[in-house]
């Protein structure tokens, strides 16, 4: 399937003849609205902390850590330099190093398995649900031998995993289970947010996030102080006092700058978050009869953060070329599992091992969805998506 050769032509130009003729590009996500909706709050929070000079370990980092987990549950919050820091800290935390082996997918961004390999450890991929594209209870269970000691599932797209589940066979074979967040803020399992599904939970605000810094940052939550006490040790140079170093640490605290825009935003999470629950069912609503989309699915009990609207269809290529073409950002997350990825091919792993992630990173397909998306914009992006898929017969 796909649409004829045609002459190029600017990309904000319609290529379908019932479209309007011109448009201004619709992004994957506007930071730039989202950032003058929220300008007075985050100027002000960033003069705070040049007018105090405190750049390191200021007391805007406590003040976050203190609010987002109280947001999501959790009596600990440590702050870090980013999502990936976070993973990483919270293996080594738990003791988790070489010659031990991490369950998660592959279908997710690298991060969660470069986490993995900073520590020692090996990971093991397995394969993912193909409604909920997260990790499948089944294969998690199948992949768990004797050097097994964490497994990290992944609330891919905002959708969290079948946590109970996974949970059940973790606590049976004694493997710490690491829920990676990073795209769920406030996503829920029978009204529990993520990051209260588990020992321990990770989250990015990588700017893209639902909830996003002015670049990288992280957070771990957990129930146990103990090891919210080992991360706190760990990403500040393993030092309690300035110059005692109980153990060999990193450099991996969250900037004072990043905790303050966390800070300033986070009052404004719940309110995004409603407006893209409200635009992921308008989508769901104008699409439900093309024929040629699947439409992201929800599990029973689940609400979605909805950090990405995602669809497959087997035309994806194509289908991207023409909302790119027609000024439509839209995305592919992502396109080469990591079980396929060059940087792990020394795990072995060859096309076919996992049959459902290996059919949805080949046919899935991000539609831009943000919570400053005026329905114009949207309806914008339905109707191509219509106009392709008519032509496709």
């Amino acid at each position: 399937m796909g649409w004829p050769s045609r002459p190029a032509r600017p990309f904000w130009i319609s290529t379908h003849p019932y479209l309007p003729v011109t448009h201004a590009p619709i992004p994957l996500v506007d930071l730039k609205a989202q950032y003058a909706s929220v300008r007075a709050d985050v100027d002000r929070a960033l003069q705070g902390v040049l007018d105090s000079t405190s750049f390191i370990m200021g007391p805007e980092v406590a003040r976050f850590e203190t609010a987002f987990g109280a947001w999501c549950g959790a009596p600990h919050c440590v702050g870090v330099s980013s999502g990936t820091a976070a993973l990483e800290l919270a293996l080594r935390a738990l003791g988790v190093g070489a010659g031990d082996a991490v369950i998660t997918v592959a279908h997710t961004f690298i991060a969660t398995a470069e986490a993995i390999s900073a520590v020692g450890a090996t990971p093991v991929f397995v394969d993912i649900d193909p409604v909920t594209y997260t990790m499948s209870p089944a294969a998690f269970a199948a992949a768990i031998t004797p050097v097994v000691r964490a497994v990290i599932p992944v609330h891919i797209y905002g959708h969290p995993a079948d946590m109970a589940a996974i949970n059940a066979i973790a606590a049976a074979h004694g493997v710490a289970v690491i829920e990676d967040a990073a795209q769920a803020h406030g996503a829920t399992i029978e009204g529990v947010r993520a990051g209260m599904l588990a020992d321990v939970a990770c989250f990015s605000f990588y700017p893209g996030k639902n909830l996003g810094a002015y670049g990288d940052a992280g957070a771990m939550i957990t129930r146990d102080a103990a090891l919210a006490d080992k991360v706190r040790l760990l990403r500040n140079h393993g030092r309690r006092a300035k110059y005692v170093h109980d153990v060999v640490g990193f450099g991996e605290r969250l900037d004072t700058l990043q905790a303050a825009v966390l800070l300033a935003k986070l009052h404004y999470l719940d309110g995004w978050t409603t407006a893209r629950r409200r635009l992921a069912a308008r989508y769901n609503e104008q699409l439900a009869q093309v024929e040629q989309v699947v439409l992201p699915q929800c599990a029973p009990g689940v609400e979605p953060a909805w950090h990405l609207y995602v669809i497959r269809t087997a035309a994806r290529d194509a289908l991207l070329e023409h909302l790119h073409a027609n000024g439509v950002e839209a995305g592919v997350h992502y396109p080469l599992p990591l079980h396929l990825q060059p940087a792990y091919a020394a795990l072995g792993y060859a096309r076919g091992a996992f049959p459902v992630t290996e059919a949805v990173a080949d046919s899935c397909l991000s539609l831009p969805l943000y919570p400053e998306m005026t329905n114009a914009q949207q309806d914008r992006v339905v109707a191509l998506v219509r106009a392709f898929c008519e032509g496709c017969g």
